[in-house]
């Protein structure tokens, strides 16, 4: 009687079969929808500097002050999908007397902005009451799987994308990022009244002097997986000047370099690190293990099962000492009569 394959090789076959199915499902179908911006976020940046503005309690610049930059990120759930991601963002500008600052009035600047973006790709999503209008590749956070290669970036001061040049690699709190720059030229984003002594027209009592923006420098540290910023640094030059006047009349607020405190970067280096594991996880150490371990039971499955069947088929090939191949087969040599009972 011939026996079937052991329960073990056809086990190690199936099981073998599975993995080798989901290496690829790991790497091409679960890993690709693993990389979607997240909708509850909550999180707080700060940036730390020193640089000048314009003191409205003295009514003038002051200089060499400590500036510090606050931004909170909210995620709004209720409004987000799987498609797309909308982020309430809040940032404040202050000098040290209005820390902590007990109302947006307290700040030397403050705004609310409402941030709609395509999970997938950071493309900018225009609906859900979006404001400001924005445009560019990167803003909060760069796209997933961050290029050597420039991006346009979204300064919201300026109103406008500015574009950011790849400069290598820089490692933050030990943890490597890809690095970009830029700068801003001096460029009018608007107007304002002010007291016509703020522009060097002392004999008009108000003026609609012209807002000018510059940046003296800004450099970007990305995670290259995810594109989380794990480092920030500005350089924001906001001054007055006169309608049609080229020079500046007075400085709103000027710094050389803001950059992320040592928490913040800490605090993103660890997110960045945490979701990118992850993400490789899925993406590449899963798979690459589903399939090794997955070919190698497979291929056991396989000789187990081969060995089973050699092995049966030596157990029923002929017989020794001149035993019948089929022994329970009727002899031939039989007469019928010795076999089956006559009817007469």
């Amino acid at each position: 009687m011939r026996r079937t394959a052991s329960p073990l090789s056809l086990i190690l076959l199936g099981l073998g079969a599975f993995l080798l199915v989901l290496a690829p499902m790991l790497a091409w179908y679960v890993e690709p929808r693993a990389k979607r911006t997240p909708v509850d976020i909550d999180t707080v940046t700060v940036f730390k500097g020193k640089g000048s503005y314009f003191d409205t309690g003295k009514i003038k610049t002051v200089h060499d002050k400590n500036l510090t930059i606050t931004r909170q990120v909210r995620g709004d759930v209720a409004d987000s999908d799987s498609d797309r991601a909308v982020w309430d963002v809040v940032t404040s500008v202050d000098p040290d007397k209005s820390l902590p600052a007990a109302s947006p009035h307290d700040a030397l600047q403050w705004t609310k902005e409402r941030w709609v973006t395509d999970r997938k790709t950071n493309r900018p999503v225009h609906c859900c009451d979006e404001e400001p209008y924005f445009e560019g590749e990167a803003y909060l956070k760069f796209p997933f799987d961050v290029e050597k290669r420039s991006y346009r970036w979204w300064d919201n001061t300026l109103g406008a994308t500015v574009p950011l040049t790849y400069r290598g690699t820089k490692k933050i709190q030990g943890y490597e990022g890809y690095r970009f720059t830029a700068t801003v030229k001096a460029t009018k984003t608007g107007t304002r009244q002010v007291p016509g002594r703020m522009v060097g027209q002392p004999r008009k009592s108000q003026v609609i002097a012209d807002e000018y923006y510059a940046n003296h420098g800004i450099e970007l540290v990305a995670d290259r997986r995810t594109g989380r910023i794990i480092y920030a640094a500005i350089g924001p030059r906001k001054t007055l000047r006169a309608p049609g006047s080229d020079k500046d009349a007075t400085v709103l607020l000027d710094s050389e370099r803001i950059a992320f405190t040592p928490a913040t970067q800490k605090a993103q280096v660890k997110l960045a690190d945490d979701d990118s594991s992850r993400l490789e996880l899925v993406g590449e150490t899963l798979p690459l293990g589903a399939g090794v371990l997955g070919g190698v039971l497979a291929v056991a499955g396989v000789v187990l099962v081969a060995r089973g069947r050699r092995r049966d088929d030596g157990a029923n090939g002929p017989g020794r000492h001149g035993e019948s191949a089929e022994p329970e087969s009727p002899n031939p040599d039989a007469s019928p009569t010795a076999l089956q009972p006559t009817t007469m």
